[in-house]
């Protein structure tokens, strides 16, 4: 006997669960799994304006801001984001490395592709990138340098801006360091234009650039102590005077928090 009588091949049984009902089950299990998670990131920021003192008048004191989890793009990226990936996945097989080998994670957001490389791997994806016909980012528009002192293990960030001139293609590459090993790789040999760039970000936010020919101050005098762009520098300065007024320095200056 298949079932009771009257019974059709489909209909449903007592306790059966409802259309849909399977998958909107998965889907909160789902939801609730990530909201225990999310919960579960570092707390960055209390209060609407991350003061910690009794200033925060918002009514938002008890918010609790966590850190992002880093941001990736899943394929395809669009534009000409997939043919520039492929073609690295391509040179850097042929030199017997994989893409993940070299590439963390690829964001493309805003327009822009970026490749987040690692560190070890940076001159070998750069010289690729600019060797290859595929590719041929021929120009490195420079080095620039970020800190995020909130990202433990990865404060230090390196970001470069690449051009394919024959192609009119743009990529950044984007290499981060701890700031207990502020170490990375210098470009200077596949791109000789990160000369001076790769010397300001060590002046301003204190990168090493291991294999530059001379990794000096360039803006700030020889004898500075610090990395002044970095956040964790403390502001300080001379009174400036202006029209009879002196204002102080930003580490004298009244508090409103």
């Amino acid at each position: 006997m298949t079932g009771p009588a009257n019974s059709k091949p489909g209909d449903a049984k007592p306790g059966d669960a409802k259309p849909g009902e399977a998958a909107q089950g998965v889907g909160a299990d789902a939801a609730a799994v990530a909201g225990r998670e999310r919960l579960g990131e570092q707390v960055v920021r209390t209060g609407a304006f991350g003061t910690d003192t009794t200033g925060d008048t918002s009514g938002y004191g008890g918010l609790k801001v966590r850190a992002q989890p880093p941001p990736a793009t899943e394929r395809p990226y669009g534009s000409y984001f997939d043919e520039v990936a492929d073609a690295l996945g391509g040179a850097l097989e042929a030199a017997g490395l994989s893409f993940g080998d070299a590439v963390e994670r690829v964001v493309a957001a805003t327009g822009e592709l970026t490749f987040y490389v690692r560190r070890e791997r940076l001159v070998e994806v750069a010289r690729r990138l600019r060797d290859d016909p595929a590719l041929a980012f021929e120009l490195c528009l420079g080095v620039s340098g970020t800190h995020y002192p909130s990202e433990v293990g990865s404060e230090l960030h390196a970001v470069y801006h690449l051009l394919s001139i024959s192609r009119n293609r743009r990529l950044r590459l984007e290499v981060t360091a701890p700031d207990a090993d502020p170490h990375v790789p210098s470009l200077v040999d596949v791109y000789p234009t990160n000369d001076w760039h790769e010397r300001e970000t060590w002046d301003f936010f204190g990168l090493i650039f291991d294999g530059h020919p001379a990794l000096t101050r360039i803006e700030m005098p020889d004898d500075w102590k610090g990395h002044p762009q970095r956040k964790d520098y403390p502001l300080g300065g001379i009174p400036v005077e202006y029209r009879g007024a002196t204002i102080p320095p930003p580490d004298e200056r009244r508090s409103y928090a």
